[in-house]
């Protein structure tokens, strides 16, 4: 849906704001500037979303294949800890911080694990793309992600942490960016609208 709304002051006043306005990132709604040619003022067009799952794919340009989805589906389905390729990503160990006495100054259990981006965005459906880009996991400058963990006084429990944390983070974001499969009682029901 189009909402148009012309700008009243004239052009000099539409330049002032184009110039002063910065784009955010947009969440429920974007906005398109047009210029009609049989008005000299500027009408500003805003499309709202339903959701900010349709923003969302809606910026990103991604029209959604019915068989993608299901494949996304599907993967998201086979999702867990175990399933994430463990040859793909490397682990390092530190000394962990906090209450502990010696243990914490002599052993190294903190673990961190990092998963470079091109190992792993062939392994990803492509709708979870820019979200896993934009994760606060993501190492710009060496397009990994590093995630981190110190929960236990075992290296091993750590490691396996920071692999749940990686798939929760999958999880998450596929919750957000997969759209549900829509019954055959609502498909009817729209169509009877």
């Amino acid at each position: 849906m189009f909402r148009l709304s012309p700008v009243r002051k004239g052009l000099e006043s539409f330049q002032f704001l184009a110039s002063t306005v910065r784009p955010s990132p947009p969440v429920y709604s974007r906005l398109a500037l047009a210029f009609p040619l049989s008005s000299p003022c500027p009408t500003i067009a805003t499309r709202t979303f339903a959701s900010r799952r349709a923003a969302i794919a809606s910026d990103n340009g991604l029209d959604a294949a019915d068989d993608d989805l299901t494949a996304a589906r599907d993967w998201v389905a086979r999702l867990n800890a175990n399933t994430i390729p463990r040859d793909i990503s490397e682990i390092s160990f530190s000394r962990s911080s906090g209450p502990g006495g010696q243990n914490v100054n002599k052993v190294n259990s903190k673990a961190t694990l990092r998963v470079p981006l091109d190992s792993l965005l062939p392994l990803v459906p492509r709708y979870l793309h820019p979200a896993l880009l934009s994760s606060r996991y993501v190492a710009a400058r060496t397009q990994s992600l590093v995630i981190q963990s110190e929960e236990s006084r075992k290296q091993t429990a750590n490691v396996e942490s920071c692999y749940d944390k990686l798939h929760q983070l999958l999880k998450n974001i596929a919750e957000l960016n997969i759209p549900g499969e829509t019954s055959q009682e609502q498909r009817d029901h729209v169509r009877k609208l």
